[in-house]
């Protein structure tokens, strides 16, 4: 007899996503009894942060594309959960996976939940234990909604625990990381980046500033700046500016005229992976490029009071832009092996077959 197919829908909106979904989106249309739907929010809809993303990889267009973003986060959020909640009413998915801790994981994971549907988030557990960040607020609720939770390290599952959330809570590893192996090679054939701009491998570093706590705040953003320019005076460092950051960078007068800091608009996936794969050291408020950073096994600087990966600083492979030095370096062991996405894949089978039973 042939196999039952499972309808999955895949909600992404801003870049990481579609990198996390990359390998799990592979694994299954490598698979008969999968079928994936993708669902683009459009929370990132500039060309270099998300269009490119299908076109270097040649990964499959998501079926849907709700074309949502700008505005204020609860009006953007609102209007995804509605166009969200159409699409999943059509489908009629047996799960929907959520990604992370934008708007646009809340809003699918509230639309499934809603509607009676299994909600499995990846990257569960994560706390930075700042509610003043909405990222945060994202992933709480996101993982008091969702029935199978899906957490990257041991930190993770605790920070569950310590919620009350155990049931449905499985440590996995890292789908960024099975995203960075699959992408490194590509990127060395490929990217011409370097070339481009200049550089040469381990003579520069990498920056990148987007979060709101950071370019919402006028002083801060003018103390990341000015911190950014120091690090230069030590090496060139280039600067792929956020579509946000530019804007906010503007209202708030700041000017970027060093000749040691290169600007450019935001860099292609396989671009920003041969930056980052061949820089000296990166200097980030990104959560994932500081994991991103990791598996290059270069040195990160983050450009925050805290982060949500605290195995990449117990580890010395990270530090907070206010902390003078590294703690002693080591490798995490955390993030798995490169199979996270088979492991998923494995996971979520049993249980719909399961479910599919009783």
């Amino acid at each position: 007899m042939p196999k039952a197919k499972h309808r999955i829908v895949s909600i992404v909106g801003a870049r990481p996503q579609f990198i996390k979904a990359l390998p799990l989106s592979r694994a299954m249309h490598a698979q008969k009894d999968f079928e994936e739907i993708m669902v683009h929010t459009g929370q990132h809809s500039d060309h270099n942060m998300s269009e490119i993303f299908f076109e270097e990889l040649a990964v499959e267009r998501p079926r849907h594309n709700l074309n949502i973003n700008g505005g204020g986060h609860g009006a953007m959020t609102g209007r995804m959960l509605g166009a969200i909640e159409e699409v999943l009413i059509a489908e009629q998915p047996s799960a929907v996976i959520v990604y992370g801790d934008t708007n646009s994981t809340v809003a699918g994971a509230l639309a499934a939940a809603k509607l009676h549907i299994r909600v499995v988030h990846v990257e569960a557990g994560m706390r930075s234990f700042n509610r003043r960040m909405p990222e945060e607020l994202n992933r709480i609720v996101a993982d008091h909604l969702s029935s199978m939770l899906l957490c990257s390290t041991t930190a993770a599952v605790e920070n569950l625990k310590r919620e009350g959330i155990t049931k449905g809570v499985r440590k996995v590893g890292d789908l960024m990381y099975d995203a960075t192996r699959l992408t490194v090679p590509l990127a060395k054939r490929h990217s011409t980046i370097l070339k481009r701009l200049g550089l040469k491998a381990k003579e520069y570093g990498v920056a990148t500033i987007h979060r709101a706590e950071n370019t919402d705040q006028r002083e801060t953003l003018n103390d990341i700046v000015d911190y950014l320019r120091k690090e230069a005076r030590l090496r060139p460092i280039v600067l792929p500016l956020h579509p946000r950051t530019r804007k906010a960078m503007h209202a708030a007068d700041i000017n970027l005229t060093d000749d040691a800091i290169k600007i450019t608009d935001p860099l292609g996936y396989i671009d920003m992976c041969r930056l980052v794969h061949s820089a000296e050291i990166v200097l980030t408020d990104s959560g994932g490029l500081q994991k991103e950073a990791y598996f290059h096994r270069v040195p990160c600087v983050t450009l925050r009071t805290e982060t949500e990966w605290v195995e990449t600083i117990d580890c010395g492979w990270n530090r907070l832009w206010t902390v003078p030095d590294y703690l002693p370096r080591h490798g995490i062991k955390e993030y798995g092996n490169g199979k996270t996405a088979e492991q998923i894949l494995a996971i979520l089978r049993r249980i719909l077959e399961w479910s599919g039973k009783h």
